[in-house]
């Protein structure tokens, strides 16, 4: 097999014997700017193929060293489809995929942190085949380097070497304690960065039963849904093999819409959660012609989630029909009260009624190109934002006061020439999010700035009560608050290593609240005041995030538009 160059510490053509000197290969390989990207951990059964993985995800530098290291993240591969493994190394690096091609576009184009791999048991997974093709992907991300764990002698081992350059270290059969990794002479090891999970177990589920699903190991559960692998004669599962199908192809059986939705949510439901939570996932994923029985079966467990599931529309519902893909929401007040703006990639801007997400109209406006932003006013206008950063103005029913029309022109005049990132408005005020950072909220009474973020301002929005507050996200995945004339409170709001992709924030019957939606799929409704955030997950990349002023939370997608409210009004 191809290999790198030697570094001093090993020489990956060769096969290094004892395990203490196969420790000192793979740190040498990790250390090796020259070495290839990939590594294949081989050998006979009970060689300690999957303790050397394990030793390497919990090994750390000797006390009173630096800390510089990849993170390294440890997903065992036995029993796992290809795109149950997809979802669990998403997870893992905190990245969204619903496929594998998504995957590796995530980490070639993102600002992920150096990651190393850790795979075991290729050779026992579902779909091996596939699993190789996915992993030379990976090798060829820059920023990612993997070790792969396949026993010696099978084709998934030969077909992991074979066209690719690899590094090779094979393991003979052990040689005392004394050699193993962690033993005496080796560096101490440190607790993982991200525990070791996700082992397949226990019997295949009825894949018919929302409640048996739910409770059964997720990862078991996509791989039966992939392959159609569930046990032949049990009530309502396959009786064969079907074709593999992935989110959007048909199936042979769709166990009633249950498949459809578990392929459509898949990354959230297989991470570790309640399973009351991971039954409102689901039950947020069913489209409008899944079987009538799953929802209250849904519902009932999911009880103990601290969301209730007002509605969900989804690609391809009827009654009434999905809205189109979601790129920005709005929530609107005054003249539009009760009304939902979604817009779409194309710029179009549709109207919903916030009971149901029933039509409603379109906003009439000549915006060309794509919508980045767009902020309801309180007399019925709607400001948008387009893909150059310049502002428009789409006119309500009623006329405007001129004093609100002097200050949009002026906004819309310093934007041409400074072009904005993200928009917000409230009764007499414009806010303004840039490239650059900074906020600023044009008033009546002049123009106030913060300099809130390190980097891009992703989302602003702004609340006008009793105690008024703009807030703002960014790409340096912070959300903060800021009162115009103040300065910005000094600590933000919610934090995540991900950028903020979208936010909101409204006055409820409950309080102010404030929704933020970041780059790793995760949603969390926090309130200014103080008290724990609730978090949700729907699975797909989040595009946008809006507040009714009932307090429920709007959740868009590209394929989904989700309305959940807090069962615990006193926490939301």
């Amino acid at each position: 097999m191809p290999s790198a160059t030697p570094s001093p510490a090993w020489d990956g053509r060769r096969s290094v014997i004892g395990t203490g000197a196969e420790a000192t290969a793979l740190l040498g390989w990790l250390t090796d700017p020259e070495s290839p990207r990939l590594c294949l951990v081989t050998g006979a059964p009970g060689t300690g193929k999957t303790a050397l993985l394990d030793w390497l995800a919990r090994y750390g530098p000797r006390a009173g060293r630096p800390r510089r290291r990849a993170a390294r993240a440890l997903v065992p591969l036995a029993g796992q489809s290809a795109l149950g493994a997809t979802w669990t190394i998403a997870d893992r690096l905190g990245v969204v995929a619903r496929s594998p091609g998504d995957l590796v576009h995530a980490l070639a184009t993102g600002e992920a942190r150096r990651t190393v791999l850790l795979l075991t048991d290729l050779h026992a997974a579902a779909e091996p085949e596939a699993l190789v093709r996915l992993i030379a992907e990976l090798a060829g991300v820059g920023r990612v380097r993997l070790v792969v764990e396949a026993r010696g002698g099978t084709t998934t081992a030969a077909a992991l070497g074979a066209g690719h350059r690899v590094a090779v270290v094979e393991l003979d059969e052990l040689d005392g304690d004394a050699d193993r990794p962690g033993g005496p002479g080796q560096d101490r090891p440190e607790e993982p960065v991200r525990e070791r999970t996700g082992l397949l177990g226990g019997p295949v589920p009825d894949l018919a039963d929302p409640v048996a699903v739910c409770l059964a190991d997720p990862l078991l559960v996509t791989t039966a849904y992939v392959t159609g692998s569930a046990a032949a004669g049990l009530p309502g599962t396959l009786d064969g093999p079907e074709p593999p199908a992935r989110p959007g192809e048909d199936a042979a059986e769709d166990h009633g819409g249950l498949r459809a939705a578990w392929m459509r949510a898949g990354q959230s439901l297989c991470r570790e959660q309640p399973p009351a939570e991971r039954a409102l996932v689901l039950l947020s994923a069913l489209g409008d012609g899944a079987d009538p029985r799953l929802r209250p079966a849904l519902a009932e467990l999911a009880a103990g989630a601290p969301w209730r599931l007002r509605w969900a529309r989804h690609r391809g519902d009827l009654t009434p029909p999905w809205p189109g893909p979601v790129a920005v929401l709005g929530a609107a007040g005054g003249p539009l009260e009760g009304t939902l703006l979604v817009g779409d990639r194309t710029g179009a801007v549709r109207l919903l009624h916030e009971a149901d997400a029933s039509p409603a109209g379109r906003l009439a406006h000549t915006v060309p190109g794509r919508i980045t932003a767009l902020a309801p006013a309180p007399d019925g206008t709607v400001l948008l934002l387009d893909d150059r950063g310049r502002l428009h103005t789409v006119r309500g029913a009623a006329p405007r006061a001129p004093y609100l029309e002097r200050l949009t022109e002026a906004v819309s005049a310093t934007l041409a020439r400074h072009p904005g990132t993200a928009l917000a408005a409230v009764a007499g005020s414009v806010v303004v999010g840039d490239r650059l950072g900074s906020v600023h909220a044009f008033g009546l009474r002049g123009l106030h700035q913060a300099a809130s973020h390190s980097g891009r301002v992703t989302a602003v929005s702004a609340v006008d009560s009793a105690s008024p507050f703009v807030c703002s996200g960014g790409t340096d995945g912070t959300v903060r608050l800021w009162t115009p004339g103040r300065d910005p409170l000094p600590e933000p709001l919610a934090e995540r290593p991900s950028p903020v992709v979208s936010l909101h924030a409204a006055e409820t019957p409950y309080g102010p609240v404030v929704a933020a939606a970041w780059a790793d799929g995760v949603v969390e409704l926090h309130r200014p005041e103080g008290g724990p955030a609730l978090a949700f997950r729907p699975g797909p990349p989040v595009r946008a995030v809006a507040v009714t002023g009932a307090g429920s939370l709007l959740v868009g997608t590209d394929e989904s538009l989700v309305c959940l409210a807090p069962r615990n009004r006193t926490v939301s």
